[in-house]
């Protein structure tokens, strides 16, 4: 009997869905856990990372995360974001990346046995229906622990699996390491401790966070 083959997975994140998601949820995004745990479970080809900037802004609060995206495991997508007033007056930013994801989609299919796409957008619902015709599995991720929920019902119908992003929460953000006991000092000398074992030691009273 041979050994199962390892699942072939690629990872699509809608950056500016899934933010809303988790926000309202109530957590922030640890991004080098996320890759760590689809690591874990699967053969992980390649994790895409999709968002709008907008071309107009001197700074965008966006491009520290992009460029760490991109020198840690993500390919990132970026396109330019249109500004526009809409009829109320309100200031509003316009930038769907759902072609872009779809390309990419389609193009990895044939090497790929599963999708899984962290979004909501119903749009998506017939690029899930062409790569299931490719016969790759798709898990979407979104929540529906939101009022509203923040998944369309069609694309939750339309895809193999769909997981609550609040289901995904404690592996996908930032682990809290507990604080170890301080051992007592010796008579007279300060507290000795080691940030990692690489680094001198230190003579200080702290022990490292």
């Amino acid at each position: 009997m041979q050994p199962d083959r390892i699942e072939r997975v690629a990872v699509f994140i809608d950056g500016a869905n899934l933010y809303a998601a988790s926000r309202s949820l109530g957590f922030d995004v640890d991004y080098k856990n996320l890759l760590g745990h689809f690591r874990q479970r699967a053969y992980l080809v390649r994790a895409y990372y999709y968002t709008a900037l907008l071309e107009t802004e001197e700074y965008s609060p966006l491009r520290p995360l992009v460029d760490w995206l991109g020198y840690n495991g993500y390919s990132v997508v970026t396109k330019p974001a249109k500004e526009f007033t809409d009829a109320t007056g309100r200031r509003r930013v316009k930038g769907s990346v759902d072609i872009e994801m779809a390309v990419d989609v389609l193009d990895l299919s044939a090497h790929l046995d599963h999708v899984v796409i962290f979004s909501g957008d119903g749009d998506l619902r017939r690029l899930v229906e062409s790569v299931q015709r490719r016969g790759v599995r798709v898990t979407v991720i979104s929540t529906i622990r939101t009022q509203p929920a923040m998944i369309a019902d069609e694309l939750r119908r339309q895809a193999d699996a769909f997981l609550d992003l609040a289901d995904l929460a404690e592996h996908i953000t930032r682990r809290q390491v507990e604080p170890r006991p301080r051992p007592p000092a010796a008579a007279g000398r300060p507290a000795l401790s080691r940030a990692t074992p690489a680094e001198p030691f230190r003579e200080t009273p702290d022990l490292p966070e």
